[in-house]
């Protein structure tokens, strides 16, 4: 018998209602002062008996309600939003900022939407190419839906940390760290089109969780150390193999450039064994590191 998961509901923020706090401000002020004048002036009076009773019902009444409308208040700040439950249910998110009220018996748990700006940790990763490499990244996120961020994963901050290092992992086994011939993307060299990778990868990654990046890139790249020397040493060589490809091939070319126009010029007629000694000597000359010492002939052209 097959096991059946049920979807998990996602959550969608929606607008919530409130009012502001300022207008029910002034009528607690209001009541306040009514219910304090009332008290003193029914204090400093001699009622009578069967005025005590709807004292006492109408001072009750009036505390209660500014109980209920004091405990209504609540303050939110720029580009910080409210989310408004009741009785467990999600009502909605408030974004007005200043001074809100709602019913007392309203929840209301405050989130920053705030840009965040977070550096991970080095970790190691294999590359396309099996090598142990160490990277990190910055990201720049923020929260777009507040009832994703709150109802839809258990600790959104904690879920990015967790997204980031998977997302780097990803994107650097896809890609290998360097590549001499230049035949394909590398993490190295194509720092632009590896962040936009990193990004792409991220907003797939924080979607549910009502998160969008930014901004992103790498802070640290570069072989692990137990390889670091012998890479360093493989990319020298490499380096030394690509110069002396191209001294060769501009030697070849200014031999043959030499031997032509002494043809062409008819300066000096060179049978193939003459040809074939003057090219050794060309390019020893050429692609020598050392400066070479000619030997002066006196006698004869051979």
């Amino acid at each position: 018998m097959s096991e059946t998961h049920t979807p998990m509901a996602i959550s969608r923020e929606t607008r919530a209602w409130s009012t502001s706090g300022y207008l029910i401000l002034i009528a607690f002020l209001v009541l306040l002062s009514l219910t304090i004048w009332r008290i003193v002036n029914f204090a400093g009076g001699q009622p009578e008996e069967s005025e005590v009773f709807g004292f006492v019902v109408s001072t009750g009444v009036a505390m209660t309600l500014l109980v209920i409308l004091a405990s209504g208040f609540y303050m939110v700040q720029p580009n910080q939003a409210a989310a408004i439950t009741l009785f467990g249910a999600y009502r909605g998110t408030d974004r007005n900022h200043g001074l809100r009220w709602v019913w007392p018996w309203m929840g209301k748990t405050k989130i920053s939407v705030r840009a965040n700006n977070l550096v991970s940790d080095k970790i190691k990763v294999n590359d396309l190419r099996g090598n142990p490499i160490e990277m990190a990244a910055q990201v720049v996120w923020r929260v777009v839906d507040t009832a994703q961020a709150l109802y839809d994963v258990d600790d959104y901050k904690a879920f990015v940390m967790v997204q980031i290092e998977a997302a780097v992992r990803t994107i650097g086994s896809r890609y290998p760290y360097d590549d001499f011939a230049h035949a394909e993307i590398t993490l190295r060299g194509n720092h632009d089109e590896v962040g936009v990778e990193l990004r792409k990868e991220l907003i797939a990654r924080l979607q549910m969780a009502g998160i969008t990046v930014d901004e992103c890139g790498f802070t640290h790249l570069a072989y692990a150390q137990e390889i670091a020397g012998a890479m360093l040493r493989r990319q020298q060589a490499e380096a030394v193999v690509a110069a002396r490809k191209t001294l060769v091939e501009g030697a070849v070319g200014m031999v043959d450039m030499a031997l032509a126009m002494l043809s062409e010029k008819g300066v000096v007629e060179l049978d193939d064994e003459r040809k074939a000694a003057m090219v050794s000597n060309l390019m020893v000359v050429l692609c020598g590191e050392r400066d070479t010492q000619p030997v002066v002939n006196t006698g004869s052209l051979y």
